[in-house]
């Protein structure tokens, strides 16, 4: 007796329905190692033309945060689109190693520098980068990135190195390394000059003064017991006052109040009256600014003049329009004093305490000589008002403590010479999103020179010497020799060794009369060592250069992308990218910033514990990367959905191709049914979209499109009106053939176009076929197949998918209101009058009984004719009733013929016919 059930093809797989990928995914990325999945995909794609998305260094410090996994899955799906897509896609992931964090970290070790040599504490620096690099190494493994791990670049290997110095050589030879002594941000937190890209702002609390000078000699311009007027929110500058600032196109005005003569802007009276509180305020005289210019006036306290100086910088925005100048703690201030000659003054030392140059304050930290000056000025009848304001104020970004401008002897690159140069390396960069080109163009044009010293001891060193005489010496020779000693024995040698023994042999210079010679104590900004990375690493590697893409946070505009760009257009003239993509910040499900106190830190481990990396990946998939995106327990479950969704539908098209060969099975396209076509012309709509979705990098749409495809396309429309055919006819019924034919391209479509996402569950179901490649990664995305019927087919089904949709409209209605139970359990009677509706309802080609999922499917005449209780929709008006017939037990289906065949009663003709003819 033949078992019914038995003679359903229904769906076998050993593809499991639940991912189990926190613990699955370890043992995929276990058979990745084993089989060495990057050497063979990039020995799968050798000969094709080269794609290099450089990879910006994370610094090798603690574990990676959400933003590095953002950034590093952003990379990976773009690497493994491209091998996918006829490139070969050597990623070679890299790490910062330098700086002071590693320094900082040492120290909360307990370990104590100051006992031990600077070679010998810069060991342990080396050693605890490596320690943090294995560790994050595995974190970005976990993550499933695919690149040379065994291989990775890192900032302090000697032929790294060796890179940076002739890097810096190649731009000291063209002029644009200076040593100066200007302003620059200076920590005193780290004791050590910072660049712009290390600064951070916060809000501060700040004392608010105004001061009058007096004046010594009016020049004849100005009354002589007239005095000046400043504003400053930084008191403790005042010791370091050499003049004034005034703007030449200015109106300044001479005020009377009570006895006392002002000199200030005349358009800022009202607000110096309110601040200071004046009541009658009479103007005796007005001057232009350019006149005031050589006017000397007397520092408040000490026995010393300030000049009146004129300057653009000066503005109406605040204060007195009368500007404090201390040359040696502003670069305004440096620059206006450098004109007029003055000294460039900072009695500051690298601990933020005043020097012998400040009588009266020596010893004190800066911040507490706030109060002592302001009382100083007080005493000496020069302080006309005190306040607070609170306002924004750098801080360094390592210690969050506030740092200062103060002039110190520094390395410096001058921008000036090949500023033209670097903005036009911008104009031929394309950018995603399209922003970052004005954001990046304005910050090269608007940017000083860059200081490039530190004065730490864990770095890449200041390749230069200097004679007895004092002179520099920065000479090809040299920094070949340089170059050359630290590819050998690493930049630790410079330490070492005296400067004697690190120069090349029989070195002599006119300066050096006695052979003498002495060595660069600083270190290089460790924005000079990522800086450099398209020589250590692209060059160095023999790999593409210019690299295709460079992909970062926004925050690299200031950082990476801006160190790269002066590096490489100093040296070569042209940018080290030809493209660059940024993306925003992760926030917290609230749009918060994610914070420790706050308690809102999601960490990637946490997620792949709980979820898994395919889900993290969806999700990166899933947002606008290009602004600031969120992340929450809540936004992940909603992901895990969508993850489980895709699937199970790859697991059910898995399912249904248990018994088909694609080798002898397929069906060529012209001879599928009209509905196959379809389908398959509307996975090659999606293949097209995803394919231009993804060269665009924008892999929300890819999600999108895919997700949709899955949900709408296949599973409630395709895969449902499958089961009547793949389940119920025969294995070799054309039908069944049709449909399994493309039900297999929609897998191998899906998985190969899902892969760059969710490699981990592309290639755990790979594994379940019987394909050649060992892995889906050694695959390519299919090319989009364009049929000369997909025209006319996308138009037609458009308007039979309309139709359909007010079938099961009308379905749902009469299942609300108890006439069937399921839709196999109606006859569907439809009545219209469009020409072309009916049509389409009486093609031959279109089985609307099939596609609507009922027992039978009839179509009337005009819709006047409709009984009462017809439903009216759009195009049709529609009876729902309950079927004519029996339920076939085998297909569900309610049928007249079941009973006519007297050994298989229960059975419709139809599945009575295939039992006998293939299972008795």
């Amino acid at each position: 007796m033949v078992e019914y059930k038995d003679t359903l093809l229904m769906p076998k797989t050993d593809f499991p329905m639940r991912g189990n990928l926190p613990v699955n995914e370890p043992k995929i990325q276990a058979k990745w190692e084993e089989m060495d999945i990057d050497k063979l995909v990039n020995e799968r794609t050798k000969g094709r033309p080269e794609f290099v998305l450089h990879d910006g260094p994370p610094y090798a410090n603690g574990d990676i945060h959400i933003g590095h996994a953002l950034n590093k899955i952003l990379k990976d799906i773009i690497n493994r689109h491209r091998s996918m897509t006829g490139y070969h896609v050597p990623y070679v992931p890299g790490w910062d190693t330098h700086g002071l964090p590693i320094e900082h970290a040492l120290t909360k070790k307990g370990v104590n520098r100051k006992e031990m040599s600077v070679a010998e504490f810069r060991k342990l620096c080396e050693e605890y980068a490596y320690e943090q690099i294995e560790r994050q190494k595995a974190q970005f493994k976990r993550l499933g990135v695919r690149g040379d791990w065994k291989n990775p670049y890192i900032t302090l290997t000697p032929e790294f190195e060796a890179r940076q110095i002739e890097v810096f050589g190649r731009m000291a030879e063209k002029g644009y390394i200076y040593k100066g002594l200007k302003p620059v941000y200076w920590s005193p937190s780290s004791e050590s000059a910072l660049a712009e890209a290390e600064i951070e702002y916060k809000d501060v609390k700040s004392p608010s003064i105004y001061v009058s000078f007096e004046i010594k000699d009016a020049k004849g311009v100005v009354p002589e017991n007239a005095k000046f007027i400043i504003w400053t929110t930084t008191p403790w500058t005042i010791p370091a006052n050499l003049g004034i600032s005034v703007n030449p196109e200015f109106t300044y005005a001479v005020v009377k109040v009570d006895d006392n003569l002002y000199i200030i802007a005349k358009e800022l009276i009202d607000n110096v009256s309110k601040e200071i509180g004046w009541e009658n305020v009479e103007i005796v005289q007005e001057v232009k600014g350019q006149q005031l210019e050589y006017i000397v006036a007397k520092h408040p306290f000490y026995d010393r003049d300030s000049l009146v100086m004129v300057g653009e910088h000066v503005t109406l925005d605040a204060g007195t329009g009368c500007v404090h100048t201390a040359p040696g703690h502003g670069e305004d201030d440096y620059i206006v004093g450098k004109k007029y000659g003055l000294d460039v003054l900072s009695p500051i030392d690298d601990r933020g305490c005043y020097t012998s140059e400040a009588p009266g304050f020596e010893g004190m930290f800066y911040d507490d000589a706030n109060k002592v000056v302001t009382e100083k000025l007080k005493e000496v009848g020069a302080l006309l008002k005190l306040g607070f304001i609170t306002h924004s104020y750098p801080h360094d970004w390592r210690t969050k403590k506030p740092v200062i401008f103060r002039a110190t002897p520094q390395w410096f690159c001058s921008i000036e010479p090949f500023r033209a140069q670097l903005l036009e390396a911008i104009e031929n960069t394309e950018f995603t999103p399209s922003w970052g080109k004005i954001r990046l163009y304005n910050m090269i044009r608007d940017r000083g020179d860059w200081c490039i010293s530190r004065q730490r001891a864990w770095g890449v060193p200041i390749p230069v010497f200097y004679a007895e005489n004092g002179e520099e010496i920065i000479t090809p020779e040299t920094i070949r020799h340089v170059a050359k000693l630290f590819r050998e024995h690493g930049s630790n040698i410079w330490f070492e060794k005296e400067a004697k023994d690190l120069l090349p042999e029989g070195f002599t210079h006119p300066g050096s009369p006695n052979g003498k010679f002495t060595k660069e104590k600083d270190i290089m900004d460790v924005w000079f060592d990522s800086g450099s990375t398209h020589q250590g690493v692209l060059v160095e590697r023999g790999m593409k250069y210019p690299a295709d893409l460079y992909l970062e946070g926004s925050d690299q505009y200031r950082g990476w992308f801006n160190s790269s760009l002066i590096t490489s257009v100093a040296i070569n003239g042209f940018a080290p990218y030809k493209g660059i993509l940024s993306h925003g910040f992760v926030l917290d499900g609230e749009g918060r910033k994610m914070s420790k106190s706050l308690g809102n830190v999601i960490a990637p481990e946490q997620v792949m514990k709980q979820y898994g990396a395919d889900i993290l990946r969806l999700w990166v998939a899933s947002v606008d990367y290009t602004g600031d995106v969120r992340i929450s327990m809540d936004l992940l479950k909603q992901i895990s959905e969508v993850y489980r969704k895709i699937r199970n539908t790859l697991r059910y098209l898995h399912g249904n191709l248990f018994d088909f060969d694609p080798k002898k099975d397929r069906v060529p396209y012209d001879e599928l049914r009209e509905v196959d076509q379809y389908m398959y012309m509307r996975l090659q709509e999606v293949l097209k979209q995803v394919r231009a979705a993804y060269d665009r990098y924008d892999f929300s749409a890819v999600y999108h499109a895919i997700n949709n495809f899955v949900s709408v396309e296949l599973s409630a429309f395709y895969l449902d009106v499958a089961k009547d055919v793949v389940y119920i006819e025969a294995p070799n019924d054309p039908a069944r053939r049709a449909m399994q034919t493309v039900m297999y391209d929609c897998l191998l479509t899906l998985l190969k176009i899902l892969t760059p996402i969710l490699p981990h569950t592309t290639d755990e179901l790979w594994s379940y076929l019987n394909e050649e490649e060992p892995s889906v990664q050694l695959t390519d995305f299919p090319e989009v197949d364009e049929r000369s019927n997909f025209k006319e087919l996308k138009e037609k089904w458009g308007k039979v998918m309309a139709i359909r949709d007010e079938v099961l409209k009308a379905l749902e209605e009469a299942r609300n209101e108890k006439v069937i139970g399921k839709p196999l359990d109606a006859k569907v009677v439809v009545y219209a009058d469009d020409e072309e509706v009916l049509s389409l309802l009486n093609d031959d080609k279109v089985d609307f009984k099939q596609i609507s999922l009922v027992s039978q499917f009839e179509v009337h005449g005009s819709r006047k004719d409709a009984p009462e209780n017809a439903i009216a929709l759009e195009k049709t008006s529609i009876v729902v009733a309950k079927a004519d017939g029996e339920k076939c037990e085998r297909c569900w289906s309610y049928s007249e013929t079941v009973g006519q065949n007297e050994k298989h009663p229960t059975l419709c003709a139809r599945c009575a016919d295939i039992v006998i003819h293939h299972y008795e």
